[in-house]
């Protein structure tokens, strides 16, 4: 059993979580504004992304520069890794391999504490990601837990490249967003959840 293998219910089960569902999460969540690189690069990519349809061409022509628009507002102060195998407790399902992790931590050669968000890739099926996702935040908060470096909230996002649903893990309580940003008209929303994450301890 692996992340993949999980849905809300199961993931919900699994970890005695409790599940929060809320329109409008991070409606005090003020908008971002983009870079002119990443306007550049989404007005290249969003539509050729989308013409291919695949998990692949909307991971890296859409999501990609969008999350490394983030590290660079971070002034390059936080890590970010794709594809990476994290291997937090096998036996319960917590083990294969993420999307994208994002570390609080420069230290590029090894995901290294404190995890505090993930994000989810799907090509058209975000409701199918939401148990996939949740799970990897469990194993996120676990793995910080035993680094001794807690941190309170641990965010998620699951994503078509298009549009983008954000999830937070706080303690044993899940909160969905039920309300869809789409990268058309709410790129600069977007930006801002994101960089909701990593502003305490890293942004002024």
């Amino acid at each position: 059993m692996a992340y993949r293998d999980f849905d809300l219910k199961k993931v919900k089960q699994t970890f005695e979580l409790q599940i929060d569902e809320q329109s409008n999460l991070f409606a005090d969540v003020e908008p971002r504004q983009a870079s002119l690189t990443l306007v550049q690069t989404l007005n290249e990519t969003v539509n050729l992304a989308i013409a291919i349809n695949t998990e692949k061409a909307r991971s890296e022509m859409i999501i990609a520069p969008i999350l490394l628009e983030i590290r660079r507002q971070a002034h390059y102060e936080i890590s970010l890794f794709s594809g990476t195998e994290f291997n937090i407790d096998a036996p319960r399902g917590l083990s294969g391999y993420y999307d994208y992790i994002i570390s609080l931590s420069k230290e590029q050669l090894m995901v290294n504490t404190p995890v505090f968000m993930i994000v989810e890739a799907k090509n058209e099926n975000i409701k199918g990601g939401l148990g996939q996702c949740v799970a990897e935040m469990v194993a996120a908060q676990i793995f910080n837990q035993q680094e001794g470096q807690v941190i309170e909230i641990i965010y998620g996002a699951v994503t078509t490249g298009e549009i983008w649903k954000f999830l937070k893990l706080r303690g044993s309580v899940v909160s969905i967003d039920l309300s869809d940003y789409y990268i058309g008209g709410d790129r600069d929303k977007i930006l801002g959840i994101l960089h909701r994450g990593i502003k305490p301890p890293v942004l002024t």
